[in-house]
């Protein structure tokens, strides 16, 4: 079953979207439904809401819930 969506805090939102529009690689935390945590580098090409629920689209194709992702602190943009 599928946790509820969690708000994400502005701030986090606004490093989503400043690194989705400059294009640039960020390395990003992401929470599978069973817990499990990856690091991945990757560009956000989009962020979109749907049904009250924000996405993150990355460049392999897959979308991620926001309330899932978090930038890794100290990742720099290429």
């Amino acid at each position: 079953m599928t946790a509820p969506y969690q708000p994400i805090a502005c701030a986090l939102y606004d490093a989503f979207e400043a690194a989705a529009t400059r294009a640039r690689t960020v390395r990003l935390e992401v929470a599978g439904e069973d817990g499990a945590r990856a690091t991945v580098d990757t560009r956000i090409l989009d962020l979109f809401a749907k049904d009250g629920v924000e996405y993150a689209r990355l460049e392999d194709g897959t979308t991620v819930r926001l309330d899932r992702l978090a930038i890794v602190e100290g990742s720099r943009f290429d």
